[in-house]
């Protein structure tokens, strides 16, 4: 019986074939390059817009707390410093500006926010309120209003947004603010104002917002019935 060793050919390698292969790997690299590409301009699209979108939601959710909660009080000459209003602030972090912004309805008539005047996020049920002033968030605060934070707001311009007719910029005594009455118009300088309604807005408020990642973008609020949208987004 034969028991000798057989020796099996090893396969020959296809010289062409590791060729392809290799020609594979770089088209493969070369899409993925196009795709990377083309995914940056979109990132930086969703990060402007998911910005825009915060704000925006904030601003109707503001407006809506007013239409359901009349602050009208004829006994009270100091009344309309208590309507609902979205209020932008500012701290420094790092040597950059950074901005958040509240959600509520003075029960003092002052100008601070307090913690039991602040608006419920109802997305995740926590405080539209920012104790210190500054990135530091508790436990009970939404991360919603630290937009510095999350999209690198810096700048937030109110100089568009007109108490009256030919008056812009921001009173002394008056953060940058806009508030809505029981009929959802806007008002500004709510700080000082008193039973007079000389705070509605008679001009379409615009607020323009800017980050160093992307285009700037404004939200503006119509007058009159505090229609609120992204410009260029009519839709929104």
């Amino acid at each position: 019986m034969d028991i000798g060793f057989h020796y099996i050919d090893a396969p020959k390698v296809n010289a062409k074939k590791q060729a392809f292969t290799m020609l594979e790997l770089v088209m493969v690299i070369v899409v993925l390059g196009i795709l990377a590409a083309l995914a940056l301009p979109r990132m930086e699209r969703d990060g402007r817009q998911q910005a825009a979108d915060n704000i925006l939601s904030a601003i109707r959710y503001t407006q809506h707390l007013a239409l359901l909660d009349d602050k009208t009080d004829p006994l009270n000459v100091q009344w309309q410093r208590r309507f609902w209003h979205i209020r932008f602030s500012s701290y420094t972090k790092d040597g950059q500006t950074l901005w958040f912004y509240t959600v509520s309805s003075s029960r003092d008539g002052d100008n601070n926010v307090d913690q039991d005047e602040a608006a419920t996020d109802p997305s995740n049920g926590r405080l539209m309120f920012n104790a210190n002033g500054d990135s530091a968030i508790d436990p009970n605060e939404s991360p919603n209003i630290f937009i510095g934070e999350q999209y690198g707001i810096t700048t937030v311009d109110f100089s568009a947004c007109n108490v009256v007719t030919g008056a812009s910029g921001v009173a002394p005594g008056n953060p940058q603010h806009i508030a809505f009455d029981h009929l959802g118009r806007p008002h500004r300088g709510i700080y000082n104002a008193g039973n007079n309604f000389a705070t509605i807005t008679q001009q379409n408020c615009v607020i323009r917002f800017g980050s160093p990642d992307f285009e700037d973008f404004s939200i503006t609020i119509e007058n009159q019935t505090g229609h609120a949208f992204i410009n260029g987004q009519l839709e929104s």
